[in-house]
């Protein structure tokens, strides 16, 4: 199971590094496909996939001023939520799920809660309280400067909740 995280990491890692090649490499006669890192614009992109993948129902919710952040902690942000809604597809089949971003004074909070069956749940696949996707997470909350918090929901369920300071440590 480590070992399938570790790969999972370093492809999604070999993905980001081959798009960031692909920006800085000139191909004569060839016409590079370039497309900016995702941010905060298409997390409703990410819920309708959610939805699409035949996931229970999936919202996005917004709170605060929307305003124009770093692209490297809309970037953050956005792999946040990417992976939360990975393992609810992997660990929660069929669970609704709110993704909820709050556009704070001093913080960007980015919470992604399910209704499935919780860590060490009995449904398909209940949430592994180790995850494998839970450290990278932790990791790009990190990097920005925040931290993540992971467990059990308060009505059940398993929450994700990351707080990504504005302004760098």
């Amino acid at each position: 199971e480590r070992l399938l995280a570790i790969g999972d990491t370093a492809r999604t890692a070999l993905t980001e590094m081959r798009r960031l090649l692909g920006v800085l490499r000139e191909d004569a006669g060839a016409e590079p496909t370039r497309r900016p890192q995702p941010g905060l614009q298409q997390l409703l992109d990410l819920v309708d996939e959610a939805r699409a993948s035949g996931a229970g129902a999936a919202r996005l919710i917004v709170r605060g001023d929307v305003a124009a952040l770093d692209p490297g902690l809309e970037l953050a942000a956005y792999r946040i939520a990417q992976e939360a809604l990975t393992n609810v597809r992997r660990h929660a089949p069929g669970a609704a799920v709110d993704v909820e971003i709050d556009y704070a004074p001093d913080a960007l909070r980015l919470t992604v809660r399910d209704n499935g069956p919780g860590p060490g749940g009995h449904g398909p696949g209940g949430h592994d309280p180790a995850g494998h996707g839970l450290l990278g997470m932790r990791e790009r909350a990190a990097a920005a400067g925040g931290g993540l918090r992971t467990g059990p929901g308060p009505a059940g369920g398993f929450v994700v909740e990351a707080t990504l300071p504005l302004e760098a440590p």
